[in-house]
């Protein structure tokens, strides 16, 4: 448990003090951002595997106390949490977005603003968010709240952090693509700023979505060790 404790920490730290930091900005300066991005890449896989090797590891444990595990109505809830999480991850990654990586530019673009974007101009973040907190409302053990804890964390303050990380690059023109969109999933669209057209998400979007979903479905056993719908174990 300790060794998962030591990683999530890490892993962390690596996030929330350098990227999207003034620190990220003073070590950009110094060896370039190319140099900085094949480092920080580095490090973040590097740490998501010392995540996933510690997991497995403590994860039925002697010190994995077991707090909660969830109905099985709870378990179905979890199901359709994951298709919404899924539905945000995947057109997410396969939308042209200011916010992802090496893609800062393309805030200059008028008509940047579509699709998923109009939902939230963090898509796979949140993705990550609602797919983290579906996994909490049923693996109620230390391991799982450590693991699953971390990417909730990581993913809600992601979002800030790009946010200031764009502004501090971009400045007018982050600014403007900002006040169009929203964060927080749907805000911009309850604020009519935004409307939502599900065409414009796409629906090879949106059907890749239903795929991933459908594929993790009948997977996830054989991929995780750990059955869909078995109290005390998710998705």
């Amino acid at each position: 448990m300790t060794n998962l404790i030591v990683a999530a920490v890490v892993f962390l730290l690596l996030h929330l003090l350098v990227a999207g930091t003034r620190l990220r900005d003073t070590i950009i300066a110094v060896i370039g951002e190319g140099t900085y991005m094949g480092l920080f890449s580095l490090a973040s896989v590097a740490g998501l595997i010392w995540i996933g090797v510690a997991f497995s590891g403590a994860r039925g444990s002697p010190g994995d106390t077991f707090y909660w595990g969830g109905a099985m109505s709870m378990h179905i809830v979890q199901l359709f949490i994951q298709f919404i999480a899924v539905l945000f991850i995947v057109p997410g990654l396969m939308t042209r977005n200011p916010t992802s990586v090496g893609q800062g530019q393309a805030s200059e673009d008028q008509d940047i603003i579509q699709g998923i974007l109009r939902v939230t101009r963090h898509p796979f973040l949140w993705g990550v968010a609602i797919w983290a907190f579906g996994h909490l409302l049923v693996d109620g053990d230390l391991a799982s709240l450590i693991l699953f804890g971390t990417f909730l964390v990581l993913a809600v303050t992601g979002t800030v952090s790009i946010d200031g990380k764009r502004q501090r690059a971009l400045g007018a023109t982050w600014q403007e693509f900002a006040q169009k969109t929203s964060n927080i999933p749907f805000a911009a669209i309850a604020g009519g700023r935004q409307s939502l057209n599900l065409a414009e998400i796409g629906y090879l979007r949106l059907g890749a979505a239903v795929v991933v979903y459908l594929f993790l479905l009948g997977a996830h056993h054989h991929v995780f060790g750990a059955f869909v719908l078995k109290p005390g174990e998710g998705i």
